[in-house]
């Protein structure tokens, strides 16, 4: 009677370990996240990797990415710890558990987050919400690449059936009536360019004829905001985005778009706590309202 090799079962730590990994594209940033030093999750890595057979993880000292077999590891790591999460949670009567990698950009983060994450984490406190905060066009190379799970999105269209609440763009300066206004060429503060604030900007502008700058193109709503409390040129934000001590213009601009927020997901099967948490953000979201600037 032949003789049969026991195969290893694939340990849940390990699979842990590695999602987080390969989220992170950083052995040292996904320490950060897991609380272990970089010797000891570099070598459950190479467990991980002795039990599959196959190398799982191209380092450099850049980070690291993953191989075709580390691609496909990730897929069958993220629905097995998902499911692993969910029977627990059903089993144990404890409600939620497990992690929820999200990202967003950086306004929506000031804006929304709070609200979102206080009645979220009240009601699954044993949730853990790691988050990314970068513009839409660098989300969507996350969620395609599965390093995050699920992100808020900025939508041009926002009437689209995906939106689920909208915003409008905004002149932003530290004063109602700038006094750039009356330079020949007007200087603008953009995030930057291929964004959609900077191509409604650009885009109002030549629609009427009026001469423009782009004297300062960041992705850094910090930086935006810097500069239109300088006086020096003004910004284009999301109208929740205003702090208080900034002003909406409207004199002598032209009108700006009106844009949508949409919540997509890496995963046409999330994992049962960011389906939660989806869930959480649908309902809440749209009821979210700020005082008129």
């Amino acid at each position: 009677m032949p003789s049969v090799v026991p195969v290893p079962d694939l340990d849940l730590a390990l699979l842990r370990s590695f999602a987080v990994v390969a989220r992170t594209g950083s052995i040292s940033g996904a320490c950060l996240q897991i609380g272990r030093t970089q010797s000891a999750l570099s070598m459950q890595m190479h467990r991980l990797e002795s039990q599959i057979g196959q190398p799982l993880l191209h380092r450099s000292g850049s980070g690291v990415r993953l191989t075709t077999a580390g691609e496909k590891l990730l897929v069958h790591a993220e629905a097995l710890l998902a499911r692993h999460d969910e029977i627990l949670a059903d089993m144990g009567g404890t409600g939620l558990r497990g992690s929820v990698s999200f990202g967003c950009p950086e306004d929506y983060s000031a804006a929304f987050l709070p609200e979102l994450l206080r009645g979220f984490c009240a009601r699954h406190a044993d949730v853990e919400l790691r988050m990314v905060c970068a513009p839409t066009l660098e989300l969507r190379p996350l969620l395609h690449r599965r390093q995050i799970e699920m992100a808020l999105v900025s939508l041009p269209d926002a009437a689209g059936r995906e939106a689920i609440r909208q915003e409008d763009f905004v002149w932003v300066a530290n004063e109602p009536e700038p006094a750039v206004l009356q330079q020949a060429s007007l200087p603008l503060a953009l995030s930057a360019p291929l964004t959609l604030d900077y191509r409604a900007a650009c885009a109002a502008m030549e629609a009427v004829g009026r001469r423009y700058r782009v004297a300062f193109a960041s992705n850094s709503l910090a930086g935006l905001i810097a500069i239109a409390r300088s006086g020096h040129a003004i910004s284009v934000l999301t109208r929740m985005a205003v702090p208080p001590d900034l002003h909406v213009v409207t004199a002598g601009l032209p009108p700006l778009p009106t844009i949508g927020i949409a919540l997509e997901f890496a995963d046409p099967r999330p994992s049962l706590a960011a389906r939660a948490f989806g869930e959480h953000i649908g309902a809440v979201l749209p009821t979210l309202h700020y005082g008129a600037r």
